[in-house]
């Protein structure tokens, strides 16, 4: 069985999912993941908002040994190193999050990407656990 590490930023286990931020009904800011007050206006006045799947690498680095603490996937010989990226989802947010590319020479600013989700580790019982993760277009 497959879970999402976190089931509140996504609508996964939709065909097409897409990730959840907040739009702020008072200053117009949005934001990933939501919350419940803006982090521009800090007013209460949030809403969910599904994000574009789609968006830009404007950013990106690769992650070569296993995060520290409260990292729960793969460590030691299991471990495969993984890029990371901020991505610009249309003009309405930016979101860091895994790049299903590993390979430097195969990462590039401004390189078109698209929503994923990934297996990411297998939890006490058994059930693999998902992330989302940015590929390629």
């Amino acid at each position: 069985m497959q879970k999402a590490i976190d089931p509140s930023i996504s609508t996964w286990p939709e065909q097409n999912p897409q990730l959840i931020g907040s739009a702020c009904g008072a200053c117009g800011a949005t934001v990933f993941p939501r919350q419940s007050h803006c982090p521009k206006c800090s007013r209460a006045d949030t809403s969910d908002v599904l994000l574009p799947r789609r968006g830009t690498v404007i950013a990106w680095t690769t992650q070569g040994f296993p995060p520290g603490a409260p990292y729960i996937g793969p460590t030691g010989k299991d471990f495969v190193p993984f890029g990371m990226g901020l991505v610009q989802l249309g003009d309405v947010v930016r979101v860091e999050g895994r790049l299903t590319e590993n390979d430097p020479a195969k990462l590039s600013f401004g390189m078109e990407v698209e929503l994923t989700m990934i297996p990411f580790a297998t939890d006490a019982d058994g059930n693999e656990v998902v992330t989302f993760a940015f590929q390629p277009v």
